[in-house]
């Protein structure tokens, strides 16, 4: 269990699973730029947050729900959390995420809505089943399912998370494909830095310290 002090935002965990040094650029070195497509997604989630609780039937929806997990050390908001009622008259949580872009390949997107869904399971005692994403572009809603597996990884993102961010260390770049699309392409310079350094054994080595 993790004290109060220690929570780390959610967003963290997406920013991690997308690439370890934009989490540490935002989450250690605090940077942060906004771009035309940052902005986009910020007006989204601005918008969605304004919005007033509504009830459609078996349905009850809530806008930007405040969210914590002590397990997990986690903190910060829902976009919207629809309440859906059961045969035994029970609310079973929803959460749904929203996107500015289009589905992304990785799993950064369904590890931050996971994250969501752990954090409510534990505030209200429950087991939620599923979530969705929804992505402004092709505005669709993308179902996700909380399995095993993502579970795990949801986890196992979370540990990375922290000790990359209590290490205070900022990893050297490994360029990708999706360095392009990413908003922080000219304060991290991915291209610029020869030598390459493995991600992977960079947060075995700070997690075992």
């Amino acid at each position: 269990m993790y004290e109060i002090d220690d929570l780390i935002q959610l967003s963290a965990l997406q920013h991690m699973a997308f690439c370890p040094r934009q989490c540490a650029l935002i989450h250690v070195e605090q940077t942060w730029t906004e771009s035309g497509r940052t902005a986009e997604g910020r007006i989204m989630h601005e918008r969605v947050h304004e919005e007033s609780r509504e009830s459609r039937g078996d349905i009850r929806i809530e806008y930007g729900v405040a969210l914590r997990s002590m397990r997990l050390g986690l903190t910060g908001k829902a976009d919207v959390v629809e309440f859906r009622r059961q045969q035994d008259g029970s609310w079973l949580p929803f959460p749904v995420e929203y996107k500015r872009g289009k589905p992304k390949k990785d799993d950064s997107d369904k590890v931050q809505l996971c994250a969501q869904a752990l954090c409510l399971e534990e505030m209200l005692n429950t087991t939620i089943p599923g979530g969705a994403l929804f992505y402004g572009q092709t505005r669709h809603r993308l179902d996700v399912a909380f399995d095993e597996r993502l579970r795990r990884e949801t986890e196992e993102t979370a540990k990375q998370a922290h000790a990359l961010i209590e290490s205070g260390q900022t990893p050297k770049p490994v360029y990708a494909t999706r360095c392009e699309n990413c908003s922080l392409i000219a304060e991290c310079l991915p291209k610029t830095i020869q030598k390459k350094r493995s991600v992977k054994s960079y947060l075995t080595r700070i997690i075992e310290e």
